[in-house]
């Protein structure tokens, strides 16, 4: 028997840690839509700091799948991530679907 009112809590694979943890850089860095200027206004680190950080704390194999993964993301980059979301709206303004 069900009890009245109970909802199952749902849990994240990977919740977001808080700010103020270390590891919330780390999370930050693998996380798609958290740009390195956004990285850099909450918590002072450069980019390259964040590489420095992930680089001494990721075994190397997972931080080389990380630098690839940035590499070939343009959205971890403000700049390059407007220049995409431009390119993509042009393309379907013409009518050059993807």
């Amino acid at each position: 028997m069900k009890k009245k009112g109970y909802r199952p809590v749902t849990k994240v694979k990977n919740p977001e840690p808080k700010t103020e943890d270390p590891d919330w850089v780390i999370w930050a860095a693998w996380a798609d839509r958290i740009t390195f200027e956004e990285i850099k206004k909450k918590t002072g680190y450069t980019e390259s700091d964040v590489i420095k950080i992930m680089r001494k704390t990721l075994k190397p194999n997972s931080f080389r799948l990380w630098r690839k993964r940035v590499n070939q993301k343009s959205i971890k980059h403000r700049k390059k991530f407007e220049y995409s979301r431009k390119q993509i709206t042009s393309k379907i303004k013409k009518g050059d679907y993807l």
